[in-house]
């Protein structure tokens, strides 16, 4: 399927709500979620208020589309360059620490709105026509709703297998401390107002490594 087998109504929804992502996330630089105004996502977007509560019920949501987006882009990646275990994982948190740098108040915004949610997001469904539009070499992958835990799962699989997880770690006890890395070890970094979240990623994962 092409965008050229989408009826032109669902292509213009799927066009606005990823105008409405777009201009949400260019509009972050140094500011917390929270301070981007919907008027201002709506006007950049070149969207209605109206309209966008047609997609969205609160302007959160944007949130979870973000992060919809975020790890499907990533898995898409890890498979792509055939990556497994630890480096996989790697790679997911370096890609962190690159959007840190572009946009310092993306990771923070939804880490406290996760929080607000008790860490159970439910992942956006997205139209044929969104998939088209944001992941056009990758459809089969960009159809289906990803999910942190199991990918780091398969990981922790992979490399309990190959050896390269620390001896008496068992898989889902090396899955519960990733999670508590990716979204911990990130705060620890704005703790000591680290500049580079990377090493402090790092210095955790070598705590689950075997050497």
């Amino acid at each position: 399927m092409t965008l050229t087998d989408i009826p032109l109504r669902e292509l213009k929804k799927a066009r606005n709500k990823v105008a409405l992502y777009n201009a949400s996330l260019s509009l972050m630089g140094e500011k917390m979620f929270r301070e981007v105004m919907l008027d201002d996502i709506c006007r950049a977007a070149e969207v209605s208020r109206v309209t966008f509560f047609k997609y969205f019920q609160r302007k959160e949501d944007l949130l979870l589309y973000f992060m919809r987006v975020w790890l499907t882009e990533r898995i898409i990646e890890v498979e792509a360059e055939g990556m497994s275990g630890f480096a996989a994982i790697r790679h997911l948190m370096g890609k962190v620490a690159e959007q840190n740098r572009e946009r310092i108040g993306l990771m923070p915004s939804l880490i406290s709105f996760l929080a607000e949610m008790k860490m159970h997001p439910d992942m956006p469904e997205m139209s044929k026509a969104e998939v088209l539009l944001l992941f056009p070499h990758h459809v089969e992958l960009g159809s289906r709703s990803p999910n942190m835990f199991e990918l780091f799962h398969q990981c922790m699989t992979e490399a309990h297998k190959s050896g390269q997880l620390r001896s008496g770690i068992t898989v889902d006890r090396a899955v519960q401390l990733l999670l508590t890395i990716f979204y911990g070890a990130f705060l620890t970094a704005q703790l000591y107002n680290s500049p580079d979240v990377a090493d402090v990623y790092e210095t955790h994962l070598l705590l689950l490594e075997n050497h």
